[in-house]
Formats: C-alpha cells, structure tokens, sequence
C-alpha cells in the first residue's frame, strides 16, 4: 500500500471538491443547510469545516515536514472554524474548490522518500507524512459521508415502513 499512497490520497483529495460542487450546484440550501439534529453537523456546515482545514491544517502541515518544521500546533474547529453561515453553499463549495487546487500543488511536492519524514503534532506527538496523508484523505471521506447522512435524514424520516433499511444512518441522540 505505501507504493499507492501518493496515488490513493491524490486521487481522494483531487474528487472531493468535484463532489461538492455537483452537491451544493444540485440540491437545495434548505437541504444542505438542515442540521440532522441539535448540535450536529449540516451538510454545509461539514463544508465549512473542509475549507477550515485546507485553509489552515492540511497543506501547512505538509508543508511543515517537508521544511523539517520539528512540531505543529493543534486544530480545534470549535474555537478555530469558521461560522457555517456566513456564505453559501455554494460559495464555499468554490472557495473549497480553490483552497484545494493550491494544496495539491504543496502535496505534489511529496515524494515516496518524504513519507517516513515526520514532526510532532502538539496534542497527538510523532507522526509521520504517511500518517498526514491517511488522515487527510480519511477526514475528507469522512465529513463528506457526514454530510451524506445529514442529507439523508429528511429522506429517512418520511420513507414510513421503508426506515428499517436505514437502521445504520438514522441520527439519533
């Protein structure tokens, strides 16, 4: 798998904006914008958080290792993020689409040699850039699956006798 990794992360992080712009251009605000239940995530507001990160996390940590940087600070999208009800969907779809195309620019500099290169993350401690590129692809995967389940509520909730083929996305406190 390490000989994929480059391929696998890129191809992951070169879709999810293509995937956001066909979201957010084809289906309603009201829809993107409804939280699945108190305190939990819209599917705009798993948006907001992507371009949160690409602004601030992902490609600056990349960017660390591959300077040498010996450590990077923690992101903690509470105190950190940006309000998800500033812009449209839409917008931030673009704007996520933007903040993308220069961080595959930082990632393409990554090279097979830079994987086992590491620093410290100051609440998690040693990781590697093999490490990075997993959880970036994985929480790309991960809050656009968030998204799609909040999406899916609504749906969910009026498919009467049909629910019990949902058991395993219905929100629930």
């Amino acid at each position: 798998m390490m000989s994929d990794l480059l391929v696998w992360v890129h191809s992951v992080l070169a879709t999810t904006p293509q995937r956001w712009l066909e979201l957010t251009s084809s289906l309603p605000e009201e829809l993107l914008t409804m939280a699945p239940l108190e305190g939990e995530w819209s599917a705009a507001a798993c948006l907001q958080h992507l371009v949160d990160t690409e602004r601030a996390v992902f490609p600056v940590r990349v960017q660390a290792i591959l300077e040498g940087k010996e450590s990077f600070p923690a992101f903690n999208p509470e105190q950190e993020g940006t309000s998800s009800g500033i812009r449209s969907p839409q917008e931030l779809a673009a704007e996520f689409a933007r903040l993308r195309e220069s961080a595959l620019k930082i990632f393409d500099k990554v090279t097979p040699a830079d994987l086992a290169k590491g620093s410290r993350h100051r609440e998690l401690g040693a990781v590697t850039m093999s490490e990075l590129l997993h959880e970036w692809a994985g929480h790309d995967l991960m809050h656009t699956v968030q998204a799609e389940r909040a999406l899916m509520q609504p749906f969910i909730r009026g498919c009467g006798a049909w629910q019990v083929y949902f058991q395993d996305h219905i929100a629930r406190k």
